[in-house]
């Protein structure tokens, strides 16, 4: 501070014609001596610190100060409503930004808002989402390491514990709080801790051996080598925090070393005794054997008072100054006022300033300092937050040195406001790796995060997700579910396309329906041929031949039909399987309700003057098959026309896989197909029922009554296994259904007459068939 007082003093385009002078006091980091200080320095009490007459009152104009915080706050709170401006060089505590409280207070220390931000910021970069905290108990310590808390919530980091300590503390609380260190399984620290009061715990740590902690610390210690933690050190080895930003004050050095204690300055004396460890001659101490001859040199000194390569704090100070001067500067320089007259000009009076004046100076004040940084305050009096990221690490003669790993600059967008440089950094215990520090292992993907109960969010169990979900980042705290045409794979780490079901014709079971479908067509066809070989025979010519292929052929349909129904579904394989099963059925049904029918009517024949056979002859057989088939059409083209058949993706049945089916559109065209199939089944069942017992060699009525006794159970045990077949076996058992119905028909009313025929020729004969059934 008297470096830069006395540059600007000799300087002439700063405050030209006009001396700075100072007071200094000691406040001994005491909130009382210090308030006492300021109530000196608004008061005017004191002597100058040289002979130089004043113009003014020795008011201040400014208060550069204080180090700490706390006492800071005394300052600020005591000269506040005096509207004195207060610049501190290292009171980083975020409450002093409170423009309500403290509204002439400015700093060139950014505040500790900005601070445990990049801390937090720090602490997630590195994976750790599992720390510790420490704290001096006093106000830079206690609000630092809360807005710290808060900024490591908003990173998802959690804090084990928080303990707030100071060095005049009994040592059994210190105790507490290495054990409580002991027992944590965090293996960082974050210490927002003044450096007087580090080595009070340091020194407990080390009586207890605890080592392997990686310490995170704020700056007001991990700059410092005090002689309260120099002995501990090796402890805090691969510590990393920010600080403020190193810079290179010209002529500082050289000042330092050519100071003289036969100055007027009292400090200076002080000085020297300290660093020489003498005492000047008085009254008193005449006879002391080492007294200060006042020659001695400072510059042979290899101390941390001469040691200027680490302008940090000391930076700020300059800056402070500085800022006061030029705020005086533009204050007593003369500007274009608005008094009223156009080009009139008015100027300060420097004996009649006020202090609120140089408070709106400093406000909009903006320079480069010679050490090439901007100085300005925002609105909350702070400047521009940027800190260097500082690692502790081994040096030459196992000496510690402070290496720039990073930089932090809060002026630029979120992403880029941390950056490291290509400088390898030292770990705690000499690691080479970053020490882990969770509280719960992170989940991989496939897995989200369930929060343990009563614990912090950052313990967690890691639970699969569920199927048809999935997590595809780490530590996920949901899972997210698929599209419905997508499922999770076996990792659940990304959706697949869903396994797509249809009965296929490559299938197994695709295979063996096919293969009984063409053998039905086959042993139809084979039946056909036989009849048609030996359709002039008494048996063919007594079944109706007609009706009997007819039916051989409607049978060939219904057999083939049921290849509609294999394959993956279109629009016309919807259209087409249910529409031609319904049609080749009535058909076929039709075709024995006529062999039914003339089986009755043929009986009536014989009965003494009945000629019943002219109203059911040839003609009237083919017009009963045409009508009753015709309605089924008719049923069929309103069902295509209203609400036809349609390709389904089922994705409710099953989760995993979509089954591709025929949606039958109208339900109600559905039944009505087969309701009406079932009808002329129920009433062909009837009529065969009635002739069962006609006294006929060869009475055909039994075999259709059996068969329909076959097609009727068939279908009346398809309709709930129809509804609760899941997927490709839904269509599976309407195939069987038809088959079954079909082999019934076939086998029942025709292999009996083809045995006759081929095996047993000998009953094939008129008199055979006309003969009576022997009573029984």
């Amino acid at each position: 501070m008297v470096f830069a007082i006395e540059e600007i003093n000799n300087r002439t385009d700063i405050l030209p014609g006009v001396k700075l002078g100072y007071k200094i006091y000691d406040s001994c980091e005491s909130v009382e001596i210090t308030t006492r200080a300021t109530l000196s320095l608004v008061n005017g009490n004191g002597e100058n610190t040289s002979v130089m007459s004043c113009s003014k009152p020795d008011t201040v104009q400014a208060i550069i100060g204080q180090t700490s915080s706390t006492p800071t706050i005394a300052i600020a709170a005591t000269v506040g409503p005096l509207k004195i401006p207060v610049v501190s060089h290292s009171a980083t505590c975020a409450c002093l930004g409170d423009r309500k409280k403290y509204y002439s207070f400015f700093r060139t220390v950014p505040s500790d808002h900005y601070q445990s931000r990049a801390l937090a910021k720090l602490v997630k970069h590195f994976g750790w989402t599992w720390v510790g905290a420490l704290c001096s108990d006093n106000d830079y310590g206690n609000n630092g390491i809360q807005e710290f808390i808060i900024a490591a919530k908003e990173e998802g980091i959690c804090v084990e514990y928080s303990m707030p300590f100071f060095r005049t503390y009994p040592r059994e609380k210190i105790l507490k709080i290495v054990e409580i260190i002991k027992a944590s399984t965090s293996k960082v620290i974050v210490a927002f801790v003044a450096y007087t009061d580090l080595g009070v715990l340091l020194k407990e740590m080390a009586l207890q051996n605890v080592t392997g902690i990686q310490w995170i610390g704020s700056e007001s210690w991990i700059s410092a080598i005090n002689p309260a933690i120099a002995q501990w050190q090796h402890l805090l080895i691969g510590s990393m925090g920010f600080a403020m930003p190193k810079a290179q004050i010209n002529g500082l050095g050289e000042f330092l070393t050519k100071l003289s204690p036969a100055s007027d300055v009292a400090i200076y004396k002080e000085l020297w005794e300290t660093i020489f460890e003498c005492t000047f001659p008085t009254q008193e101490n005449v006879d002391i054997k080492q007294m200060c001859k006042g020659n001695e040199s400072l510059s042979q000194v290899q101390n941390l008072y001469t040691d200027v390569s680490e302008l940090r704090i000391a930076n700020n100070v300059y800056k402070a100054v500085y800022a006061v001067a030029y705020a005086l500067h533009n204050m007593y320089s003369c500007s274009k006022r608005d008094s009223g007259q156009e080009g009139s000009f008015a100027c300060v009076n420097i004996t009649d300033n006020k202090p609120w004046q140089v408070v709106s100076e400093l406000k909009k004040l903006h320079f480069t300092s010679t050490t090439g940084e901007d100085v300005y305050f925002d609105e909350n009096g702070d400047p521009a937050a940027r800190y260097e990221l500082l690692n502790w690490q081994h040096g030459k003669d196992d000496k510690t040195v402070f290496v720039k790993v990073g930089f932090y600059d809060g002026s630029l967008q979120t992403h880029l406001q941390l950056s490291f440089n290509n400088i390898s950094i030292a770990w705690a215990h000499k690691k080479t790796q970053a020490p882990v520090s969770v509280c719960s292992s992170s989940c991989p993907m496939g897995t989200r995060k369930a929060v343990q109960k009563g614990r912090p969010i950052c313990c967690f169990d890691c639970i699969p997700c569920a199927e048809g979900e999935i997590s595809n980042i780490t530590d996920s705290i949901t899972c997210i579910k698929c599209p419905p045409e997508l499922w999770s794979n076996d990792k659940k780490d990304t959706c697949v396309l869903k396994l797509v079901e249809f009965l296929s014709f490559e299938e197994i079971m695709g295979i063996i329906l096919v293969s009984f479908s063409l053998l039905g067509v086959c042993f139809t066809i084979c039946i056909a041929v036989i009849f048609f070989k030996h359709k002039e025979t008494p048996i063919v010519r007594a079944n109706n031949s007609e009706l009997s292929f007819l039916l051989l052929f409607s049978l060939t349909l219904c057999f083939l039909c049921s290849l509609t129904f294999i394959g993956q579904p279109s629009v016309w394989s919807c259209m087409l399987r249910h529409t031609t099963f319904g049609t080749t059925f009535v058909l076929c049904i039709s075709c024995v309700l006529g062999k039914t029918v003339v089986v009755l009517m043929a009986f009536r024949a014989t009965l003494p003057g009945s000629d019943v056979m002219k109203w059911f002859g040839p003609q009237q057989q083919r017009l009963s098959v045409l009508a009753f088939t015709l309605v089924q059409v008719i049923i069929c083209v309103l069902w295509l026309t209203i609400s036809p058949p349609f390709p389904y993706k089922n994705m409710k049945y099953y989760k995993e896989k979509i089954i591709l089916e025929c949606n039958v559109g109208s339900a109600i065209g559905f039944w009505a197909v087969l309701g009406y199939i079932g009808l002329l089944a129920v009433l062909c069942f009837i009529l065969a029922f009635l002739a069962r017992k006609l006294p006929d060699n060869f009475n055909e009525a039994k075999f259709i009554t059996f068969s329909i006794l076959i097609f009727c159970a068939v279908w009346i045990t398809f309709i709930p296994a129809y509804v609760s077949s899941p997927g490709k076996f839904t269509v599976a058992v309407e195939i069987f259904a038809i088959l079954t119905s079909s082999f019934g028909l076939l086998i029942c009313i025709f292999v009996p007459k083809c045995y006759i025929i081929i095996l047993k020729p000998e009953k094939n004969t008129k008199k055979q068939m006309m003969g009576k059934a022997p009573a029984k």
